[in-house]
């Protein structure tokens, strides 16, 4: 049976990986800072299909403990989904400096720290795995909130380098998602920014977290075994790149 480590698994498009990931006969190990989503979404699994613990990934130590749990309850995990991160859709100017810190450790340290345990560990287990970061078009195009667009920037450097480093042992791609409803960020992002993302958007069927979950399962899977150091747009077709 396969099984897949998923950050941010409690909302949005974690929890829809989780769902495709079960309904495929695959094992969900999940962390997020909201336990009560957790809760709520375990109980739509068959018994023993999705673990869950508590983690604010800013918190190496704490992230660090997670991942020793995780490898020491399961024989081998096949999968590292990155897909916790924070938006506040706000001007740099309103930034604390603390808010600053802590929005770069979620929305990469984190990615950094985690990716390395997990390959390293795949690679010493002699076995063979992927890694999907998941980033946004914010990254590619900028953002009016400098610490979203920087970080997400950041994380398709990591995507793209890592795939050098992991090789060949762990493939590592991204999704990078434009305007995704029915999240947590949707309701957060300025009206002028949300008119221009839908004004840019050739395809009109609106982007849900299910779209994105399904270009995740793809690159976790077999299917996508050569491609590695990608960054997939999820977008509509908006920004053409």
């Amino acid at each position: 049976m396969r099984q897949v480590m998923v950050t941010g698994v409690g909302n949005g498009i974690g929890a829809a990986i989780a769902r495709k990931c079960v309904a495929q006969g695959t094992t969900v190990i999940g962390c997020d800072i909201d336990g009560e989503a957790m809760g709520r979404l375990k109980r739509e699994f068959p018994e023993g299909m999705f673990f869950s613990e508590v983690v604010d990934v800013a918190d190496l130590s704490a992230l660090r403990r997670f991942f020793a749990h995780c490898t020491e309850r399961f024989d081998s995990i096949d999968g590292l989904v990155n897909n916790a991160g924070l938006y506040h859709g706000k001007s740099v100017y309103q930034y604390t400096d603390d808010e600053i810190e802590y929005i770069i450790a979620v929305n990469l340290t984190s990615l950094i720290h985690l990716s390395k345990d997990f390959a390293t560990h795949v690679r010493d287990a002699g076995r063979r795995a992927a890694i999907v970061n998941v980033t946004s078009v914010a990254g590619e195009v900028g953002s009016s909130d400098a610490l979203y667009g920087s970080t997400k920037a950041a994380v398709i450097g990591l995507t793209k380098s890592n795939a050098w480093n992991f090789a060949p042992e762990v493939r590592v791609n991204a999704v990078s998602p434009a305007l995704i409803r029915e999240t947590a960020i949707y309701h957060r992002i300025p009206k002028y920014r949300l008119e221009e993302y839908q004004r840019q958007e050739t395809l009109k069927d609106p982007i849900l977290p299910d779209g994105v979950a399904d270009v995740v399962m793809f690159l976790l899977s077999d299917a996508s075994k050569h491609l590695t150091g990608k960054v997939v747009p999820v977008d509509n077709g908006a920004y053409p790149r």
